[in-house]
């Protein structure tokens, strides 16, 4: 049975979850619940930590159909009380979100994203030119970055047969499975550092304030 991701749909950083089962993995342990509101490390965004009960929760990866969770101590089956660390969430949430806003501004300029990667620190999108492609350089993108963060575009999500999209306002929507912030007045001052293009791939580089 696949584990329900509830972060697909809610916010919950609490909530009574119910263990499946536990088991003895490299001085860890590895939790199976049949719900989860910790995002698996994937789609370009780190995984969430927390807390099981009173088991430290120190990563959280997609193994086939389930998402596992891998504590410093065993966890007993039946409903836990789970948590996820807020300011680790909300920083990736953060994050991805801003990824999402340097994806469309490039598509406004006819680039196509084909790769992102929302790690602090590490912040870059990757395009390829579409057929109208324009010039692009880094204070277009970031004119058009400020001017929807200072709109306060809503957040909008949609399940279609199992795939998750995510967008702004009437900016498009992206298939994609991670955290996002519900406007985007929360994701802060973003700053773009630089463009690279190489192999006829360009990158953005950003960073949060």
């Amino acid at each position: 049975m696949m584990t329900q991701r509830l972060f697909f749909t809610h916010d919950h950083l609490n909530a009574e979850l119910e263990v499946l089962g536990c088991t003895p993995f490299d001085n860890q342990f590895a939790v199976i619940l049949q719900s989860t509101i910790f995002h698996p490390q994937g789609g370009g965004q780190p995984c969430d930590t927390g807390w099981l009960g009173a088991s430290q929760v120190l990563k959280v990866v997609q193994e086939g159909d389930h998402v596992v969770h891998y504590v410093d101590r065993p966890v007993a089956p039946g409903v836990i009380q789970a948590r996820v660390d807020k300011d680790r969430r909300t920083l990736h949430t953060r994050l991805h979100s801003a990824g999402h806003l340097i994806g469309n501004a490039g598509e406004t300029l006819g680039w196509m994203p084909i790769k992102a990667h929302h790690w602090p620190g590490e912040g870059k999108i990757t395009f390829i030119r579409g057929t109208s492609a324009q010039a692009m350089d880094a204070e277009a993108i970031q004119r058009q970055v400020d001017q929807w963060i200072a709109a306060n575009l809503p957040r909008h999500m949609a399940l279609d047969d199992g795939t998750r999209q995510v967008g702004f306002g009437d900016l498009p929507a992206y298939a994609c499975g991670g955290t996002h912030v519900q406007a985007l007045g929360d994701v802060g001052q973003v700053t773009i550092l630089a463009l690279s293009e190489k192999k006829g791939a360009l990158s953005v580089r950003y960073t949060l304030n």
